[in-house]
């Protein structure tokens, strides 16, 4: 399985997450934590914040469509593993948040930005636990 390196990418996707998450701070005093933003948009109570969410949330699905506007070619997406990867892969990011409080956008980029130990230590979690899943799944499994 082959490790695709995308630096001009990742440096614009970090970018991008980072003025998102300063600006929400800065206008609506809000952490940006996807998780959160989300589940608040299927609370069955409506609240006070649902319009932020919804449209951060709207927002987060248009870019796709504004890269295909400007470009004309959309994101490519490979994903070379089965669906039921896909789904326990969710399942478990789905427990883990629940766990840990939040997300790594809530804690990896808003949390460590303000110096939260919680952010600190779920940051050093989540990524031993990513290490540790590509280690198992490339080296012991034979990458499926």
């Amino acid at each position: 399985m082959e490790t695709a390196f995308t630096p001009l990418a990742s440096l614009g996707g970090g970018l991008l997450i980072g003025t998102a998450a300063v600006l929400l701070m800065a206008v609506h005093g809000r952490i940006f934590g996807a998780t959160g933003i989300l589940s608040g948009l299927l609370s069955t109570r409506i609240t006070q914040d649902w319009g932020i969410r919804a449209s951060l949330l709207i927002g987060m699905m248009a870019a796709p469509l504004a890269l295909l506007l400007l470009t004309g070619k959309g994101p490519v997406v490979q994903i070379p593993i089965g669906n039921l990867a896909i789904v326990l892969g969710g399942v478990l990011v789905g427990i883990g948040v629940s766990y840990g409080g939040g997300c790594t956008s809530g804690h990896g980029v808003c949390g460590n930005a303000r110096f939260s130990r919680r952010s600190m230590i779920a940051t050093l979690v989540f990524m031993a636990g990513a290490f540790l899943s590509v280690f198992i799944t490339r080296h012991v499994l034979g990458g499926f």
